[in-house]
């Protein structure tokens, strides 16, 4: 109903009931609009709804409200409806640019100021649903929303890790007993794994008649075997202080240490700089003690 003046002792029609019920439920006469339109005064307590594909605007101005007055706006239309401010201020803590299906309440705070009170459809911005992600669980779209960090979940002891194992993927690894080292190894599901570490990581067998020893053999054990003697290079600057290389003498040709350029090798053997490996099956570790000095110790000569 729009806004009307009544005298004492007036009898109100079922009609005019009806429509003062309306409007008491924020929804009054209905006046459908097409088109950008400026507020009247016979707008006071009715609802407004605007219908357009494209962008339209309601305008308010000034003296044509009382405090106190109200309209209802709506915007069915798939065009933004903005309230726009004409000779009246308008102010909201929510929108004044109405997506299709959005609309509030304009109440006359005087007859130049309004405020936009917005309803509680959701506005441009506001989150309505929350989706998991990789490694998230849970999620939804009303209520109260958890999600799980999936990764957590998986961890079921002190010290477990949480690799990758793919693309978007991942896996739980045990933690390793008390004092093993975790290595990589691509041939683990999860490109790792715990080692003793007393544990040889690998073995290089080699049968040429000389071989200068790498970075890769670093804990490892590097096997020489050939029926000729054998020359066993330590280079300069490839290893470091604590680091040990493991050998032995798999073939009858017997295995002589050699010192590359600026290293020196220490040893009990019978030349102290130039070891060799005692007999066939014999082993020894050679172990990185300072820069470029090394140790060699086991069944040598």
């Amino acid at each position: 109903m729009a806004k009307q003046t009544f005298t004492t002792g007036q009898v109100l029609t079922a009609a005019q009931m009806t429509s003062l019920q309306q409007t008491a439920m924020l929804g009054g006469d209905a006046s459908a609009k097409v088109a950008s339109y400026v507020l009247v005064a016979a707008d006071a307590g009715t609802a407004i709804s605007m219908s357009n594909g494209s962008a339209t605007t309601i305008t308010v101005n000034t003296g044509l409200f009382a405090a106190g007055d109200i309209v209802t706006i709506i915007n069915l239309g798939a065009g933004v409806c903005t309230i726009t401010a004409g000779t009246a201020t308008v102010t909201t803590s929510g929108s004044l640019a109405l997506a299709q299906n959005q609309g509030g309440v304009l109440r006359f705070t005087s007859a130049s100021a309004a405020i936009f009170f917005q309803f509680a459809t959701p506005a441009s911005g506001d989150i309505e649903g929350v989706t998991a992600g990789t490694g998230i669980s849970g999620g939804g779209t009303s209520g109260t929303v958890t999600i799980t960090n999936s990764m957590a979940t998986a961890i079921d002891a002190k010290g477990d890790l949480i690799p990758g194992t793919g693309a978007d993927a991942f896996s739980r690894l045990a933690v390793g007993a008390n004092t093993f080292t975790l290595v990589a190894d691509s041939g683990e599901a999860t490109g790792l794994k715990y080692v003793s570490n007393q544990q040889i990581q690998a073995i290089n067998a080699q049968t040429g008649v000389t071989y200068t020893l790498v970075i890769g053999d670093l804990n490892d054990l590097v096997t020489l075997s050939n029926a000729s003697a054998i020359t066993l290079t330590v280079p300069p600057s490839v290893f470091s202080a604590n680091d040990v290389i493991n050998i032995a003498q798999i073939g009858a040709g017997q295995v002589t240490l050699s010192q590359g350029a600026g290293v020196t090798i220490n040893s009990t053997g019978a030349t102290a700089t130039a070891p060799k490996l005692r007999a066939r099956y014999s082993a020894a570790s050679i172990i990185c003690t300072a820069s470029n000095t090394f140790l060699v110790v086991g069944d040598i000569a």
